[in-house]
């Protein structure tokens, strides 16, 4: 539980630097007078913070989150401390929804992306669940996972290769990673979507539990093995695609944040892994986003360019030391 408060704590104080924090520095004063309405200055700063940044830190915080739950349900299941939300192939099925519409249809307005993106994962999805029923073995499951990864970039890499010079850039530049997409008005539909598939993980606490203990004994135990695995994979499914439609593919915080919660907790316990995982992934998405603002100038970097920098090292740490680090016990 102080672990908890303690990470809570930290996703406060990001949330408030990602308010005040910009390309302009606005006073954290003037940013709590803005937000209980009580602010009497330049309005361009309360334009700044309540059309801006208070969506894009809701936005990074909901976006963290449900990556991050994605990665520990799929680590979870398949019991490899490398799955990811790319693993089955869902995040490139939502990066295929949005290049055929770019590139083929030359469509780029964002419900067509959002609504490509969600008609992509929703595919895969869907191609997953019917191989869940028939391959019991997850090893064999999590590589036919990885071959419609492969089959969904491979159909990308011909659409770039015969697309025009500026429908590629356009496509190149929404797989960069952006939480600033959403706007306040777009806001409350990914909440939605984003809360809707984090109260589910927190409703499949149990059943994860009962699954680190083997599939035989979990069924000994009562849990439906052949359901659980397709409400993880439903899960998962929502979480990842309401994220990579709203703000484009994101890479590592899905793979290297429930790392960071089972080494901060020393445990595989769901009761507390889940919740943790859930607060470590909105800390490391705000954390990102503010490091994409460059200091004394104008210019924002790449999100998929700051979270190689966090993800990279804690996966290298976790294959070095994997022998020595108990993750399914």
């Amino acid at each position: 539980m102080k672990k908890q408060i303690f990470l809570g704590i930290i996703l406060l104080l990001l949330f408030a630097c990602n308010l005040a924090y910009g390309s302009l520095s606005i006073p954290l004063k003037s940013v709590i007078e803005i937000l209980f309405g009580s602010f009497e200055g330049k309005q361009t700063w309360a334009q700044i913070v309540l059309q801006s940044r208070l969506p894009q830190a809701v936005t990074a915080l909901l976006a963290g989150s449900s990556l991050a739950i994605s990665g520990l349900l799929l680590q979870t299941l398949f019991k490899n401390p490398l799955a990811g939300p790319s693993i089955l192939g869902i995040s490139d099925g939502a990066n295929l929804g949005v290049a055929i519409a770019m590139i083929y249809f030359s469509v780029g307005s964002y419900v067509t992306t959002i609504l490509s993106a969600f008609a992509g994962a929703a595919v895969v999805l869907i191609i997953i669940i019917y191989f869940s029923k028939k391959v019991q073995n997850n090893v064999m499951f999590l590589i036919i996972g990885i071959m419609m990864g492969y089959l969904a970039s491979s159909v990308i890499s011909i659409l770039n290769y015969h697309a025009s010079a500026d429908k590629v850039h356009q496509y190149v530049m929404w797989g960069m990673g952006d939480f600033s997409g959403v706007s306040l008005e777009k806001l409350p539909y990914f909440a939605s979507f984003a809360i809707a598939g984090l109260i589910l993980s927190l409703l499949l606490i149990k059943p994860l539990n009962a699954l680190l203990l083997g599939e035989t004994y979990a069924a000994n135990l009562g849990v439906k093995i052949k359901s659980t695995r397709i409400l993880i994979l439903l899960c998962t499914g929502l979480l990842t695609a309401t994220a990579t439609a709203f703000c484009g593919p994101i890479s590592f915080i899905g793979l290297a944040v429930p790392h960071i919660a089972r080494l901060t907790l020393g445990s595989s316990n769901h009761k507390q892994l889940v919740p943790v995982t859930i607060l470590a992934g909105g800390c490391v998405a705000l954390l990102c986003n503010l490091l994409t603002v460059v200091p004394g100038s104008n210019s924002v970097l790449p999100l998929n360019a700051i979270t190689p920098i966090i993800g990279a090292p804690i996966i290298i740490y976790v294959i070095v030391n994997r022998k020595n680090i108990q993750y399914f016990n």
